[in-house]
């Protein structure tokens, strides 16, 4: 693979003012992370918002997201070496990561020429049925209609056929809390769409507010573990990917542009969504275990044992009924740390829920203050899978943190994020007043600064967008092309 020429090129343009007295979302990162403050200079955020029509400032958000994630990083490189480096991030360039593969993937045709990459029929499907729909009662509902199995659950409570039309007249037909209660018992997937000041109101948006944004818990002891030798931060980190469909495969994306080995685990039978799965495996490898199956399941248990790092996003608790939940793993590999991504975050009343990134914008209020900030006559879904891109640049964020702390003390670690805790976060950001000229993509120009190459893929010759975050000695990068699902051997490369 091949990277774009770096430009030194930066946007300058002065943020517009926030509404609202929270400290930014990098701040609350920090916060976090703990230990002394990053030195004035190490990271510069340039640009502004906006690059899409949305009054929420999700370039900066995002880009405050993947600053938190480089500084983790360097902190990783400064035990490997005692040094840091500097870092910049470019709240434009943040912004379009949330575009996934719409705009930001080319497919290089038969003139040669790269041109994007076509919409999948399926993700149009599953649009035009996973919007708000008004309830009986005069309220708005996103049922949720990704995946064939989970799309049938939603059908068989709606009593309809899969088209828009036929939708929106079953959902008219129910209350807006009966047709949730019904759908979650179900185990589908949907959500009433409440203002802000609804979900802040609500059991679960109150116990959401009371935790942090990503949560770090300690699960066990265990001796320190010095980070290996190694040219990037993670050189030498194992992490084992059990994730689908954006929020978790970004998390571990992540910790492979900062060189981790990341072995994604899938099954054949398992639904995926092709584009998707191409724009968050660059620089991974893929294996196929069924953990359903006792001998595949010893071998994910062995894999687990040598790794550092194990992410999944399944349903709550799904692992735990097969032996791979956190304290399952922290027996038989203390020192792990285990990730946890999510829609609705650990406990509460919604806490054995699943849900997506339009869910978490329905009942958070995303969709209600996007509606109302565009005019709209209804409820609206902002222009792109913000929850998702930034619950797993939190994701690996935690990971990091984690990671650091392992190797300075010692212990197990648990760490959580969420759909949910994402878009409020988004939210205390505040609202920008102007977002009409917004392009909705970066100009070519932009696009080619951190355009890198990938030919010969199962996918074709690719010219995506790379790595956004600049670090002045270990760029982020992707070390392997995109792997086809399953063309890896259920192995860890050697240290």
């Amino acid at each position: 693979m091949n990277e774009s020429p770096e430009t030194t090129e930066q946007m300058k343009t002065p943020e517009p003012p926030r509404s609202s007295s929270t400290p930014r979302a990098f701040d609350e990162l920090m916060a976090l992370r703990g230990g002394a403050a990053p030195t004035p200079g190490e990271v510069t955020i340039s640009g502004s918002d906006p690059l899409f029509a949305s009054p929420f400032r999700i370039g900066r958000t995002l880009a405050d997201a993947l600053a938190a994630r480089a500084v983790a990083a360097n902190d990783l490189w400064e035990l490997r070496t005692g040094r840091r480096q500097k870092i910049d991030v470019d709240v434009r360039a943040a912004a379009a990561t949330a575009l996934g593969g719409e705009d930001m993937t080319l497919v290089r045709d038969a003139a040669g020429e790269y041109r994007p990459a076509p919409v999948s029929p399926d993700v149009e499907h599953m649009v035009s049925l996973t919007q708000p729909w008004r309830t009986a009662d005069d309220r708005w509902f996103v049922p949720h209609f990704n995946l064939p199995h989970l799309e049938r659950r939603v059908l068989d409570v709606l009593d309809c056929e899969a088209t828009p039309a036929s939708v929106e007249a079953a959902v008219r037909r129910w209350k807006a809390d009966d047709l949730e209660d019904a759908i979650a018992a179900a185990d589908a997937c949907g959500g009433i769409v409440r203002t802000p000041e609804e979900w802040r109101a609500h059991p679960h948006g109150a116990h959401l507010a009371a935790r942090p944004v990503v949560e770090i818990t300690k699960i066990g002891d265990s001796a320190p573990e010095p980070l290996p030798d190694g040219s990037d931060p993670l050189d030498g980190v194992r992490v084992l990917d059990l994730t689908r469909i954006l929020a978790g495969p970004t998390a571990a994306l992540s910790m492979a542009e900062h060189g981790a080995d990341v072995l994604m685990v899938t099954a054949p039978h398992l639904p995926q969504v092709p584009p998707f799965v191409r724009d968050t495996s660059h620089g991974k490898r893929s294996t196929y275990l069924d953990f359903t199956e006792p001998d595949q399941a010893a071998r994910l248990r062995q894999l687990a044992s040598e790794a550092d790092v194990f992410i999944e996003g399944y349903r709550p608790h799904r692992l735990e009924a097969h032996g791979f939940g956190p304290d399952d793993l922290a027996a038989i590999r203390p020192g792990m740390v285990y990730v946890t991504v999510n829609c609705f975050g650990p406990g509460g009343p919604f806490g054995t829920r699943a849900g997506w990134d339009q869910v978490a914008q329905a009942v958070t209020g995303v969709c209600d203050l996007q509606g109302r900030a565009t005019g709209a006559d209804r409820p609206q879904l902002t222009p792109v899978y913000l929850c998702d891109f930034l619950t797993g640049f939190l994701g690996s964020f935690g990971a990091m943190l984690a990671l650091a702390r392992r190797a300075r003390e010692g212990g197990t670690y648990r760490v959580q994020v969420s759909l949910s805790q994402s878009a409020m976060l988004l939210q205390r950001q505040g609202l920008l007043d102007d977002f009409d000229d917004a392009p909705g993509r970066l100009t070519p120009t932009e696009f080619e600064r951190y355009a890198v190459t990938d030919d010969a893929t199962s996918y074709g010759d690719l010219k995506s967008l790379g790595p956004v975050i600049r670090m002045s000695e270990t760029p982020p990068h992707w070390t392997r092309t995109t792997p086809a699902l399953g063309t890896s051997t259920p192995t860890w490369l050697p240290r």
